[in-house]
């Protein structure tokens, strides 16, 4: 009981504190943690609260960064706000339009839409030079984060870049978790439980889950846009299918249908990942039977642990 209310802080101030001791591998891999579990989190929206899995996901992360690259000058630093914005708007369009396609189907025509649409994405990057083909294209310098002349953040320092990650993470979480708990999500609950019962008492479906479905996209957007400026390249790999897959992966081994979920799902699968790259070649097989005994052993993933669980 103690360590449940006494952990989220610890972990919390453990995060705040990480560029204070930690060198710059631990903090560039933290914050790839970080980028991960935003998208994650807003994919999580769609399988596990609205029940809609979708395979094409990871075209809303690539696109959003290659709108930055596409915006940003070769040699002079892009207005942080106006690229951010930019993204995620660009990306809340297409999602719009993708939305407006797949959810006609449901079931596993729904997964096969999403993952045709995504895949249309990927070899229209890949195959024509409008962005850099299958190279990608490089962002030679990091938008600018800055107010007026009295405050600046360089992202090209990756404390800076640490900091910013962790407060839009922050930012991320809780407005999925006002989501769910609004009105709103509780018809996407609802949509997940029993879509017939739901349009018989009145709801619209459809233009619930296109809401929730450009939504979501809008929060993967935030995460593409966070991985660009980080890597500074993007390239057709970000919107291909494994991406959304590896992070499907991640939704149900936290646990889905839940905010803490893909926290967890995220940390622990890139942490187990690395550490078996560092001790074996055979990395991915090792990493399998990882996930398939939590699959056996804790059917609603990581949040079924007994720490993690509300208290009666």
């Amino acid at each position: 009981m103690i360590l449940r209310k006494v952990l989220p802080a610890l972990i919390l101030l453990g995060l705040v504190c990480l560029p204070l001791w930690g060198d710059r591998f631990y903090i560039q891999f933290a914050s790839k943690i970080l980028v991960m579990i935003i998208f994650v989190s807003s994919l999580n929206l769609l399988v596990g609260f609205t029940g809609l899995v979708s395979l094409g996901h990871a075209a809303f992360f690539g696109f959003s960064g290659y709108v930055l690259a596409i915006l940003s000058p070769l040699d002079s630093p892009m207005n942080f706000f106006v690229a951010f914005l930019a993204s995620i708007l660009s990306v809340g369009v297409l999602g719009a339009i993708f939305g407006a396609l797949v959810l006609r189907t449901k079931g596993i025509f729904f997964i096969m839409s999403t993952l045709a649409l995504g895949e249309m994405l990927f070899y229209f990057l890949h195959d024509t030079n409008l962005a850099g083909g299958s190279d990608g294209m490089y962002i030679n310098v990091r938008p600018n984060l800055s107010l007026f002349d009295w405050w600046h953040l360089d992202l090209a320092n990756v404390i800076h870049f640490y900091y910013l990650t962790l407060i839009l993470l922050f930012l991320v979480l809780i407005v999925i978790r006002r989501i769910i708990a609004s009105p709103f999500g509780r018809v996407l609950t609802g949509i997940r439980v029993n879509e017939h019962r739901t349009k018989a008492i009145g709801y619209n479906t459809y233009k619930f889950k296109l809401v929730c479905f450009v939504i979501a996209s809008m929060i993967a957007a935030v995460g593409g846009f966070l991985a660009a400026v980080q890597y500074g390249v993007v390239n057709p790999e970000m919107v291909g299918w494994h991406v959304s897959g590896h992070a499907l992966m991640m939704v149900i081994l936290g646990g889905k249908g839940t905010v803490l979920g893909p926290v967890l799902g995220t940390t622990t699968l890139m942490l187990v990942e690395e550490g078996f790259q560092m001790l074996t070649k055979h990395w991915q097989l090792l990493t399998g039977v990882v996930i398939v005994l939590v699959a056996l052993f804790l059917p609603k993933g990581l949040v079924g642990l007994k720490i993690f669980k509300k208290a009666p």
